[in-house]
């Protein structure tokens, strides 16, 4: 342990929030999110890491009730063709619940921004640390609404262009996510598509290995 490290309670407080941070779909309706409690929500993601300190997110903050409707069905359209792509786990598919778009208290799409490419420190050989900076931005969001007791859910299955366009973003820039916040009735203790048998974590062992790929 060294000097800087955070007290015993401190870092027990940071390591729960990381296990019981859960990727959630079902919101409670009708419930709004303090300005305030957003306001620290969004100052988290901005502290997040980016790569030559270009900060590439964009947050887009979805407040009008029609422009959330559109967002939701370009969300189900999609999701009826990633049903068709998936074959034989179609109807498995189409059973899950994959987004709480019209429920959530706080909308929110994230987007690489249209300047990034200017930006070479830390890019010229892998790219796509782009969105490995605006990744962080999310997590530290997530973390931060799981502390405050909330829910967050990333809605990945929409037309990027689409989305672009409905929301109006200039040439260049890129929609990465739509982001679901507010409270929710409880937190499962796994993640939800362990409970609907979809899918299962593996252990970390799998994952680590030592001086070659193995």
């Amino acid at each position: 342990m060294t000097d800087h490290a955070f007290t015993a309670e401190e870092r027990r407080a940071v390591y729960r929030v990381i296990d019981e941070r859960r990727d959630m779909r079902k919101f409670s309706p009708g419930t709004m999110m303090p300005d305030e409690v957003l306001a620290r929500l969004l100052a988290a993601a901005h502290a997040a890491p980016s790569v030559g300190l270009m900060q590439p997110w964009r947050f887009l903050r979805i407040t009008d009730g029609g422009l959330r409707r559109k967002i939701h069905a370009l969300v189900d359209e999609e999701r009826q063709q990633t049903a068709a792509a998936l074959g034989t786990r179609a109807a498995e598919f189409l059973a899950l619940k994959v987004e709480g778009i019209l429920d959530c208290a706080e909308l929110l799409v994230v987007a690489l921004g249209d300047d990034r490419d200017g930006h070479v420190f830390g890019r010229r050989t892998m790219p796509h640390m782009d969105l490995a900076s605006v990744s962080c931005a999310i997590q530290n969001m997530w973390l931060a609404a799981r502390a405050e007791g909330l829910g967050m859910g990333w809605v990945s299955i929409f037309d990027p262009v689409r989305l672009g366009e409905l929301l109006e973003m200039p040439s260049g820039a890129e929609p990465v996510a739509i982001l679901c916040l507010g409270p929710v009735p409880d937190f499962p203790d796994r993640p939800a598509l362990e409970i609907d048998e979809w899918t299962y974590g593996r252990p970390l062992s799998e994952f680590v290995s030592e001086n070659r790929w193995e």
